[in-house]
């Protein structure tokens, strides 16, 4: 699908088309006001900067399985679950496109466009990766990472900011890995930061410094028992809720591996860091 040709700000009124089914991600929308397709398990949802319902109709008649369900009208920060403004987690500033927020000293600023996927540095899950990340680095032993499940990209360019040089970002989601090349071009880490669009579980084949998923448990469960996980020196969990947590820390206790550290936000979401022992 085309490229999103302008940044989404905080008065933007977005047009979504909920459809039953999976539209494939490259297939042509002839108007610039299409902003994206977002895949979520059997459905898709189409973003438009202005309505669109003809539009959809036209696209679905080539797809007689699929089936428009609703439709909605929302601001981009209704979208987002609120006000989208700078946020501070531990040395990083995130800044959203259209803000600029000084860094403070030591600060590490990246610019952020979330477009209309989840992923602004606000949800727990990504403050815990951020915190652990920097504690892998510490050392500044950490060239290459693998990012898997990246959604904007906000953890692989966490990690280019703390020097790491070559980061690998997976993510399943066609329009997520749009966004997070966005996002890389933004802070100019091109040469830095690979995104490529696959599965997260088939990606662990080749060895790195730090393998970081924040990412669904049925993909975890499965990523952790993969071959090459073991091969991996670093590696940060997460993503996880509490009996999720457990599984897979009761697989990890039967591995070679060593748990450095856990983060429990409010006993709901859950955070392992680790380095393997192989």
């Amino acid at each position: 699908m085309q490229s999103q040709s302008a940044i989404l700000r905080p008065d933007t009124i977005l047009y979504i088309y909920y459809i039953e089914g999976i539209l494939p991600a490259h297939t042509p929308v002839a108007t610039e006001d299409f902003i994206g397709n977002w895949v979520e398990d059997d459905f898709s949802f189409l973003f438009f900067r202005k309505p669109a319902r003809k539009t959809v109709e036209t696209i679905l008649s080539n797809y007689p399985t699929l089936k428009l369900l609703d439709e909605y009208e929302m601001s981009y920060e209704q979208w987002q679950g609120g006000i989208v403004e700078p946020v501070r987690v531990g040395r990083f500033l995130l800044n959203p496109p259209w803000i600029k927020a000084s860094p403070e000293e030591n600060e590490l600023a990246i610019t952020l466009d979330s477009g209309v996927v989840f992923g602004n540095g606000a949800h727990q899950t990504t403050q815990d990766c951020l915190e652990a990340i920097d504690i892998a680095c510490a050392g500044k032993k950490v060239a290459t990472v693998l990012d898997l499940g990246s959604g904007t990209g906000v953890l692989a360019l966490a990690a280019a900011k703390l020097g790491c040089e070559k980061i690998l970002a997976v993510d399943y989601n066609f329009l997520a890995c749009r966004t997070a090349k966005t996002n890389i071009h933004l802070n100019g880490l091109d040469d830095s930061v690979l995104v490529i669009n696959g599965k997260a579980e088939e990606h662990t084949g080749v060895a790195t410094d730090l393998l970081v998923a924040n990412i669904h448990y049925d993909v975890m469960k499965e990523l952790v028992r993969t071959e090459g996980f073991l091969r991996q020196k670093w590696f940060i969990l997460s993503g996880l809720l509490r009996s999720e947590a457990e599984k897979i820390s009761e697989f990890l206790s039967t591995q070679p591996v060593l748990i450095l550290k856990r983060w429990n936000r409010d006993n709901i979401w859950h955070t392992i860091l680790g380095i393997t022992q192989e």
